[in-house]
């Protein structure tokens, strides 16, 4: 099956975006395009089998959720990166344990065991 809907996120600063990404988050690289003064404009992530997509703009907007096997684990890795934690870990009445988190830039994101 063809993928049809990409979560984008905007950030003033993509190549600091990406390196919190990726070790805040334990996202993976797939693509990265550059501009022509060399500046990351757009990445494109891997998130389990999913792809993510940043790239240069206003920060903002909705919010980002993404399931996540051990969110306790992710909890402690997103913090101990410099995330920000919005919403502290809490087990929801539909069954999910979840947290929520911005990014430096103040993209929200949360991150939970529910997978719809």
């Amino acid at each position: 099956m063809s993928r049809t809907v990409y979560a984008l996120a905007r950030y003033h600063d993509c190549q600091a975006a990406l390196d919190f990404l990726i070790t805040a988050f334990g996202f993976r690289v797939h693509e990265v395009a550059k501009n022509d003064e060399g500046a990351v404009n757009h990445a494109e992530l891997i998130v389990g089998d999913d792809i993510l997509m940043i790239g240069q703009g206003e920060p903002g907007g909705p919010g980002i959720y993404v399931a996540a096997d051990d969110v306790d684990a992710h909890h402690d890795r997103a913090r101990a990166a410099g995330a920000r934690i919005t919403m502290d870990l809490v087990d929801q009445p539909y069954g999910s344990r979840e947290y929520g988190c911005a990014d430096p830039e103040g993209n929200a994101w949360y991150f939970g065991t529910y997978r719809p």
